[in-house]
């Protein structure tokens, strides 16, 4: 009996230490960035005296490639579940020939290498005139947010009893409507958890946005640390800071949506 205790502090000392671990690239971004310009590995262990001067030049120098991310997420965000969520109704509700080889075919693009994706979209974006554009990155970050936003859906909307979708039919919904006024609704978490995922693929994408764009018109917040690195090597605390800005939307929507990725697809649905 006296062990368990013993155990459960053995426990809690090891998590403690496993999250510092995990935490303390986070922190260490957090301190160069408030530090004064200079040698990252010569910065001390706490900012002792703030230095908001990297943001000031962070603003500055990637504010448009901020911007340029975001509307490049939301709009690959809108498209992927735009196309996912009736794609998914179809393959979790109707019997469709040759269903069970779609989603097969669904599941084999996720193992396809994203460098094959992007020299395949490049050739053919020379071709439409898409390089360098807004759309072409949207639509190139939505051929990995489609197909996962199917797959997450598709397994919550199987789980949807079916006397509420016979209750709508025999209200005299049709199947759109039904799709939007019954299925949706009671997928809402699953759309949140596919919502949030296909967002932060398109947050965080470097391969696309570097093969697609030659030119800084369109740039996304990836590219434009990658290419200030290379730039203002000494400036260590303007690509920290520039890295902190870039977490603060993921981080935000991390924790406005974590109740909603936690929670059933259809918790209290039928009662």
């Amino acid at each position: 009996m006296k062990r368990a205790p013993a155990r459960g502090l053995l426990s809690t000392i090891v998590g403690i230490v496993l999250l510092a671990l995990m935490l303390f690239p986070v922190y260490w971004m957090v301190n160069v960035s408030l530090q004064p310009a200079g040698d990252a590995l010569r910065t001390g262990w706490f900012p002792l005296h703030p230095d908001l001067s990297g943001y000031v030049t962070a603003l500055r120098d990637q504010g448009h490639s901020l911007v340029t991310s975001l509307v490049v997420a939301l709009g690959s965000t809108v498209v992927s579940l735009g196309l996912a969520a009736p794609a998914a109704y179809a393959l979790a509700r109707f019997r469709l020939r040759g269903g069970p080889v779609v989603v097969f075919g669904i599941l084999v693009t996720q193992t396809v290498p994203g460098i094959v994706v992007a020299d395949a979209l490049y050739g053919a974006y020379t071709d439409a005139g898409l390089l360098n554009s807004y759309l072409g990155l949207v639509l190139a970050d939505s051929t990995a947010g489609v197909p996962f936003a199917v797959l997450l859906l598709r397994a919550a909307m199987r789980g949807i009893p079916r006397e509420i979708i016979e209750a709508a039919h025999v209200d005299g919904a049709g199947k759109l409507r039904v799709l939007w006024s019954v299925v949706l609704p009671v997928s809402r978490n699953a759309l949140v958890t596919a919502g949030l995922f296909t967002f932060l693929f398109a947050w965080s994408d470097f391969l696309f946005a570097l093969t697609l764009n030659t030119t800084d018109a369109v740039r996304p917040v990836t590219v434009g640390i990658y290419q200030y690195i290379g730039s203002h090597t000494n400036r260590w605390n303007a690509v920290m800071a520039t890295s902190v800005l870039a977490s603060v939307p993921a981080a935000a929507l991390l924790v406005a949506a974590q109740r909603y990725v936690s929670a059933g697809a259809t918790s209290g649905a039928v009662r």
